[in-house]
């Protein structure tokens, strides 16, 4: 898709949430449409993405037609957007997400197959334990995934930075970068930083249902 037509996407439905069109749990983002557009050109159709509870524009990019998506939304199922037939999964769990793409990417290894695993987590997903044992994992046994992590600066409603200490998360991303260079051909990991206008969750907007 056109970052035009994400950007428009994302509107419409924050438009339907103020709306109370939409009855369950939103979680909103723009701003990094060009960085997903880039990440997205070298994701096949045959790999699997796995993504969080903000998943409405790598759920587009992947192919997934958006009434599909706009129809369960409106099911208040934006955090369980599940689509096996896209191979594309999500978890609203923080960083729930990490350990079943490690599954996957075992499971394609052990198959000698070609496809890969994107893996998409927040910078405070980032942060946590379960995230950091899924990295070393699958560098520890060279397996076929990569991380992005989208680092907006927020963990939940708090900056996570200051929640989180004073270890820059650059400095994290640059340790596990190190990592794979010297211990595998097949993992990798990315970064990128973004400004949404979005809140974590919602439109910043009170609705009524």
């Amino acid at each position: 898709m056109k970052k035009e037509e994400i950007i428009q996407f994302e509107n419409d439905i924050e438009l339907l949430y103020k709306d109370a069109k939409i009855r369950g749990p939103i979680h909103l983002r723009n701003g990094n449409e060009d960085q997903l557009i880039s990440i997205f050109k070298n994701i096949k159709r045959d790999d699997y993405v796995f993504s969080t509870w903000a998943n409405h524009l790598h759920a587009l990019l992947k192919g997934i037609p958006s009434h599909l998506i706009k129809e369960r939304i409106l099911e208040s199922q934006s955090m369980a957007m599940n689509f096996p037939e896209y191979r594309f999964y999500t978890s609203a769990i923080v960083s729930g997400i990490s350990p079943i793409a490690i599954g996957t990417a075992f499971s394609i290894t052990r198959k000698s197959q070609a496809n890969r695993v994107w893996c998409f987590i927040g910078d405070m997903s980032f942060r946590t334990g379960i995230s950091h044992e899924s990295i070393i994992y699958s560098i520890s046994h060279d397996l076929p995934i990569t991380f992005i992590i989208e680092d907006n600066g927020k963990s939940v409603d708090t900056p996570t930075q200051d929640t989180w200490g004073s270890v820059p998360i650059q400095e994290l991303f640059i340790f596990y970068k190190e990592l794979i260079k010297k211990f595998s051909s097949n993992s990798d990991i990315m970064y990128y930083q973004y400004t949404s206008r979005f809140p974590h969750s919602g439109t910043g907007t009170f609705v009524s249902f």
